[in-house]
């Protein structure tokens, strides 16, 4: 196994908070890389794929997540002919994702198709250089609707609806998934939490961005990200199609009053797993909750 991900004191780049929010250019084209987070693993990006774009995903060296987040739907086939057709959905609002696994080697091209939620499809990639662990798929996986587990977290208005996309569990390497709906007016990632200290089996250190979507197209939310110490506390506004950056800390999300919310999260680090730390100023939050009904909005996306 690959050594642990860069400590944040160990980075050789440390992005400054202009650095850190990325807002989407036309059609909501947006794109990252490790070196520009300061980060060793994970790719990110979101195209647009009008019925019959093409777009190559993957490598001999790379595994990626494709995710259909809105509009048409997605053609994929690989260099070795495996092919799959996905019909996609309107909006991340009205379904379940769906979309593909595709191990390294699975040098892959991805077309749009128009379907009956329209005439382009928006997706996501995730990407990252694969450690060589045992266990990880040999051959592409699709992705539907009925494989995502849902989960409703939290209690009060700190509910939420996780879409899990793809588990530690799941037959990757590096790559994790999850989509995240919060209703308007409630806290997500709450209590706040990190991932950036390798302290099996308590925390793991995982590269992460969100990816955020609001159900009205002018609506906005609020990312926080911040170190214990302060050393890094940043606030900004989000809005449909940013991507945030998180290098290291804590970094819990609002959703403003009036306004759904859904952000999908990619991670990638060197451990099969999500075990993160809560600030300690705030894990008490989490005892209230045996007590406390889930928001009854969720799920917001039913199966």
């Amino acid at each position: 196994m690959a050594q642990p991900t860069l400590d944040p004191a160990e980075r050789s780049v440390d992005p400054g908070s202009e650095r850190l929010r990325l807002r989407p250019g036309p059609g909501g084209r947006v794109a990252l890389l490790p070196d520009q987070a300061g980060w060793r693993y994970l790719s990110f990006r979101v195209v647009p794929l009008a019925g019959g774009d093409w777009l190559s995903v993957g490598g001999p060296a790379l595994e990626a997540v494709v995710v259909l987040l809105e509009g048409g739907g997605a053609g994929i086939t690989t260099g070795g002919g495996w092919q799959s057709e996905l019909e996609g959905r309107r909006s991340v609002f009205d379904a379940l994702p769906s979309g593909w696994y595709l191990p390294a080697g699975s040098e892959a091209r991805i077309r749009g198709i128009h379907s009956q939620h329209g005439p382009a499809a928006l997706v996501a990639i995730a990407e990252a250089p694969v450690s060589g662990r045992p266990g990880v798929a040999a051959e592409p996986v699709v992705i539907r609707p009925e494989d995502v587990r849902v989960e409703i977290r939290g209690a009060g208005n700190a509910s939420r609806q996780i879409n899990h996309v793809v588990e530690p569990d799941f037959p990757a390497d590096r790559l994790e998934i999850v989509e995240v709906l919060t209703p308007s007016g409630n806290w997500s990632s709450w209590p706040p939490h990190k991932h950036d200290v390798d302290d099996p089996p308590n925390e793991a250190i995982l590269e992460e961005v969100y990816h955020y979507r609001f159900r009205r197209p002018a609506a906005w939310g609020v990312q926080r990200v911040y170190r214990s110490d302060r050393s890094r506390d940043l606030l900004w506004e989000v809005r449909s199609g940013d991507v945030v950056i998180v290098p290291d800390g804590y970094h819990p999300f609002s959703a403003a009053h009036g306004d759904d919310a859904w952000y999908l999260n990619a991670l990638a680090g060197d451990r099969r797993t999500m075990a993160c730390s809560f600030d300690p100023d705030l894990e008490w939050v989490r005892g209230t909750w045996a007590d406390m009904a889930s928001d009854q909005r969720l799920p917001l996306v039913r199966r």
